[in-house]
């Protein structure tokens, strides 16, 4: 009898990505959804933890998050 390997089948596994894979033009494209998530909970909490506008929040911290790597974008082209 022929012992199985745990690794054998490695077609169905997932594709793990580090964030070193990523390039950097990729990187600095826009916020990432951690970025988002971290900032829109900063957000709840600073108005008082109070739920049922996470939705506004969310939109808020995206807003905030890609004014600021788009003015980071800016500011290195003119260097």
């Amino acid at each position: 009898m022929k012992s199985r390997s745990a690794f054998t089948n490695t077609k169905r596994m997932p594709k793990i990505v580090f964030q070193s894979d990523i390039g950097i033009e990729e990187k600095k494209s826009g916020p990432t959804p951690a970025e988002i998530r971290e900032r829109a909970f900063e957000i709840h909490i600073e108005r008082g933890a109070i739920h049922g506008r996470e939705l506004d929040d969310w939109l808020q911290a995206e807003h905030e998050l890609q004014e600021k790597y788009e003015n980071g974008r800016m500011g290195t082209k003119n260097e």
